[in-house]
């Protein structure tokens, strides 16, 4: 039975993509005008700039121009221009998800699913991947498995994040203000100083406040959901007549709130979702700095060498009511609920990267490359379960270090066996190990346990470009991610999960370069998948490897321009179940609940969609005046793989409008109305941790600002 459903869903998949195919093909097949309005897109996810269209992924890649104009300015926002991809912020952490594979809750000890980087650096740990989100040059969403050429090996996919090099001989500079309501004051500003004609600086620097959308009325001098990041980078290039290219690059942050607004699930005082009533202390601290360097060497016309080096390190406080109320005494004590706690984690992280990389348009490419890294991750965490309102004394305290390192070789080639045909093969060998050592108190108890994982990965595509504007694509790719250790030593260790993923699809530019439509259907095997919940008393995070998943989909995305007109469009469906049964922890139920065979899998969302549509008006001397209509829509998932009203996050649909006005190549502004509609909906469902209960986090309601961005090139 199981085959035949499979089979069903492959043909059904195969036949929609067929009907994508057969449709660009019908099109004219006409060359890219050297006037197109439809301008080239770079991809670097294979190590080297390439057209996207010509790059046999699935991937969304929006320049700076675009993000502008989408109004996209956190991490978050990119669920609303890219399909297949859900992202659920809450306490220190974002979870990132594409097709239903990532990560859905945190732990010392766990991996991402979707691996996110910074000019090429990754960031293993997701509640540091949002604050470098200003002056950016391009963000690159890949989905499907990144188990070849990237980084860190990746089950989900990932996120490329790049910001702007400095430019010698070049001098420029920018000052972007947001002014919205709920008092949010968000200040980008750049500049690029030129240090003759080989090297260059370029420091950008960001401040962003605002206030919360929810009122505590509790007598906590805290509010929780406010906004308040202050971010600088600084960048430096040396590019002379010769073989080399040096790049450094170095970022401090530092993020200061009130945690997040948690509205309580049992709140039997108000049910206004943007009203909460805390008591307790409540502080959410961030600070932490990343360098790196990167150095390029010709090896003559035919290869380069590439290393590039960095260090991270950061810490995070955090202090949160753990009932969510003004109850002075809601539980006893001995309930291990309904306390205060703080917490105090330090992430220090090395990596290296070295590759050699062919260069040219020959009929044969390659990369080779080696990754290491070693990451640490120290906690300290103490719960008061005798008071309510403020940190006197621990009553419990937990003391962990995970120590992680990972090491990989890989490589990939790429051979045009004929104008029209090109084969691409690369596979990657990856090593990991998690040393993990917790003390317990008081009294306190030494405990160490070790996970080794190691996994051959890697992927294989046939493209056929029958003409200069198509291009058609099988590919299969594997991806994994590695064990760890749970940070209950007598949980055990949990496995290493992979995902085996076969894609077809299409990508290609009509009407004179003013459309393109890419579009593919996907099947993949998930084995092992890493789920995280709570377990015990008192409850602490726990790992456990569940059967499998099995899924397919469908994604479609569309941009055109014709005149002034343009549009943006993105359309995908999953269908992502549990393949076979599965005894998982329950987080509600503390206890371990049978997950059937065709249940879904947590943050797939069946479809997922977006649009926008802009008309360009030029008038008077080279002004012009542009609004600008968009639309998302993320449907119903599910935070764990248990359905009930405090797992599921339901559908919802964002309208915004914008209206710019730019007068000069050198001035811009702006005018805007987020969630016009004023859709109340649920952004995330928070589950219980270990230090606080859980609850809702409601989504931003209607914005209203204006934006204004002066640029001197």
């Amino acid at each position: 039975m199981r085959d035949k459903r499979k089979s069903d869903r492959l043909a059904c998949a195969f036949g929609l993509l067929s009907a994508s195919i057969a449709v660009s093909a019908a099109a004219p097949a006409l060359a890219q005008s050297e006037n197109s309005p439809l301008p080239d897109i770079v991809v670097t996810a294979e190590r080297r700039d390439q057209n996207l269209q010509k790059v046999s992924l699935s991937a969304t890649v929006l320049g700076a121009d675009a993000l502008d104009r989408l109004g996209v300015d956190n991490v978050s926002e990119l669920q609303q221009v890219a399909p297949s991809l859900a992202i659920n912020t809450y306490n220190r952490s974002t979870f990132v998800n594409i097709r239903g594979v990532g990560i859905a809750q945190s732990a010392p000890t766990s991996n991402p699913g979707v691996a996110y980087y910074i000019d090429g650096v990754f960031l293993p740990h997701e509640f540091f991947i949002g604050h470098s989100f200003y002056d950016i040059d391009a963000v690159e969403v890949l989905r499907g498995p990144q188990g070849t050429l990237t980084g860190q090996n990746s089950t989900g996919g990932a996120i490329y994040v790049r910001t702007p090099r400095p430019e010698p001989g070049q001098f420029s500079a920018y000052l972007d203000q947001t002014v919205g309501d709920y008092d949010w004051y968000r200040t980008v500003g750049a500049i690029n100083i030129p240090l003759g004609d080989q090297a260059a600086l370029r420091f950008a620097a960001t401040h962003d406040e605002r206030g919360s959308f929810t009122d505590n009325i509790g007598p906590a001098q805290a509010e929780p959901g406010n906004v308040n990041l202050t971010s600088v980078r600084g960048a430096f290039r040396l590019d002379p007549p010769g073989p080399f290219e040096i790049n450094v690059r170095g970022e401090y942050f530092y993020n200061d709130t009130f945690h997040n607004a948690i509205k309580n699930r049992s709140d039997l005082v108000t049910a206004d979702p943007f009203t909460i009533e805390e008591d307790a202390e409540s502080l959410f601290e961030q600070e932490g700095f990343r360098v790196s360097g990167e150095i390029r060497y010709d090896l003559g016309e035919s290869a380069q060498l590439r290393w590039l080096s960095s260090y991270q390190n950061g810490f995070t406080f955090d202090i949160s009511d753990g009932d969510r109320t003004a109850t002075a005494r809601p539980r006893p004590p001995t309930a291990n609920v309904g306390r205060v706690s703080r917490a105090l984690t330090e992430n220090t992280t090395t990596s290296h990267e070295f590759n050699i990389l062919s260069q040219g348009d020959g009929t044969f490419d390659w990369v080779l490359g080696a990754f290491y890294m070693e990451d640490d991750v120290d906690v300290v965490l103490d719960r008061d379960n005798n008071n309510t309102v403020r940190f006197v004394a621990p009553t419990s305290d937990i003391r962990t270090l995970a120590e992680n390192t990972s090491k990989s070789v890989f490589g990939q080639f790429g051979y045009e066996f004929t104008p029209q045909w090109e084969l691409i093969a690369g596979a990657r060998y990856s090593e990991d190990e998690q040393i993990y050592t917790r003390r317990l108190g008081p009294p306190a108890v030494l405990g160490r346990s070790i996970a080794e994982s190691d996994q051959v990965t890697g992927r294989v595509a046939l493209n056929f470009t029958p003409t200069d504007d198509l291009l058609l694509y099988a590919s299969v790719a594997r991806g994994y991610k590695a064990g760890g250790v749970n940070l209950n030593l007598a949980d055990g260790v949990f496995g290493p999960e992979t995902n085996l993923v076969t894609e077809l699809g299409v990508k290609a530019t009509l009407a004179d370069g003013r459309l393109r439509l890419n579009g593919d259907v996907f099947n993949s095997e998930y084995s092992d998948i890493q789920l995280a919940s709570l377990a015990g008393t008192p409850p602490l995070p726990v790992t456990q490897n569940a059967s499998g998943g099995r899924s397919w989909g469908v994604e479609l995305e569309a941009l055109a321009a014709f005149g002034g007109f343009s549009f943006n469009a993105g359309l995908a469906y999953l269908n992502a179940e549990f393949d076979g049964n599965s005894l998982l922890q329950d987080t509600i139920r503390n206890a371990n609940v049978l997950v059937l065979d065709g249940d879904r899998l947590p943050f797939s969302p069946e479809w997922t969609a977006n649009a926008g549509v802009q008309y360009d008006i030029a008038f008077g001397d080279g002004q012009m005046l542009t609004p600008r209509v968009q639309v998302s829509h993320v449907g119903e998932q599910l935070a764990t793989p248990f359905a009930y009203p405090a797992t599921t996050v339901p559908e919802r649909t964002i309208w915004d409008a914008r209206l710019i006005y730019e007068p000069n190549t050198f001035l811009r502004l702006e005018g805007f109305v987020t969630n016009f509609a004023d859709e109340v909906y649920i952004a995330s469902q928070v589950q219980n941790s270990s230090s606080a209960d859980g609850g809702v986090i409601y989504g931003a309601p209607r914005q209203v600002g204006v934006r204004i961005r002066a640029a001197y090139n």
